[in-house]
């Protein structure tokens, strides 16, 4: 059910379902109970299908910290990313902002102003990718652009008026502890780091401890345990045979998408796929993005 206006995504992420909202809507469910999106990166589906009573999540604790803020900061974190922006961008102060990020994520700071720095960083950082070190540390380089808006005002205040009046829970976990309380007649939707096409296309490291093979094995696993509760999923990721292996006995769809971020400028087509455990290809194929009609009870 649409609550209100136009969303999107606040932060460019690598894997973001923007162009791929209306295949994403076409294979959702017609009804469903509670929404849950583990892997919540820039939240392009839940922004756009906007269900109310949502479980989010995701391990990065500085992308949490930003979906909270502009849920309960919004203005601060506007006036923050926006004093910024005023000031055009040298490559001396994008290190000095990016050294102040790095900073308040050594000390455990989290609030407003953090928030807006992430925002700002992931707009003037190259390719808009979120990539820390094994200590934990924010290291894009810049992306050599001196004049780049970071936020729209209009769809932080409007972001911040969704998460609350829709109450949407917010949680810093791992997809299973985000997902504990799931139950039957829920949907759940899984856009995890993907599986990479080549040992050296790894884009699992946005946050300290990566995503291994290892959580891929435990996250299909996990996805069967709750295909067995009866909880309706859905799951995105690289089309390759791991992923088909590891996925084997459900619906597989298939799609061509241009990669958003990417370290090769001349390589951004690729194949992805989608999973369900039910039938994705429903009469609803013709709805138009921007005007899904699943419905939540």
């Amino acid at each position: 059910m649409r609550n209100r206006g136009y969303l999107k995504p606040f932060v460019k992420w690598a894997g973001g379902k923007g162009q791929l909202i209306y295949e994403l809507e076409s294979l959702c469910p017609a009804s469903c109970g509670r929404y849950f999106e583990p892997f919540i990166g820039g939240g392009a589906l839940l922004f756009d299908l906007q269900p109310g009573n949502a479980v989010i999540g995701d391990v990065n604790s500085q992308l949490i910290n930003a979906y909270l803020q502009i849920r309960d900061r919004p203005d601060e974190v506007i006036e923050y990313a926006e004093r910024l922006d005023a000031v055009p961008c040298t490559k001396e102060h994008f290190c000095e902002q990016r050294d102040r990020y790095n900073l308040k994520i050594a000390s455990g700071t989290l609030d407003a102003e953090c928030a807006g720095l992430m925002i700002w960083l992931n707009k003037h950082c190259f390719n808009g990718l979120y990539r820390v070190n094994r200590k934990g540390m924010f290291n894009v380089p810049w992306n050599r652009r001196a004049k780049v808006r970071s936020v729209d005002p209009e769809i932080i205040r409007s972001t911040s008026e969704y998460l609350r009046e829709q109450h949407v829970e917010i949680r810093n976990a791992d997809f299973e502890e985000t997902c504990s309380d799931v139950k039957s007649g829920d949907f759940v939707y899984f856009d995890s780091p993907y599986v990479p096409v080549s040992v050296t296309a790894n884009f699992t490291k946005y946050a300290a401890d990566g995503f291994t093979m290892a959580d891929h094995e435990r996250l299909a696993s996990f996805v069967r345990e709750l295909d067995r509760r009866g909880v309706m999923i859905m799951l995105s990721n690289n089309d390759v045979p791991e992923v088909r292996r590891l996925y084997a006995g459900f619906r597989i769809y298939e799609l061509s998408v241009a990669r958003l971020i990417s370290c090769n400028g001349g390589g951004r087509t690729g194949e992805e796929v989608v999973v369900t455990n039910y039938d994705g290809r429903r009469a609803r194929c013709g709805t138009p993005a921007g005007g899904c009609s699943l419905k939540f009870f």
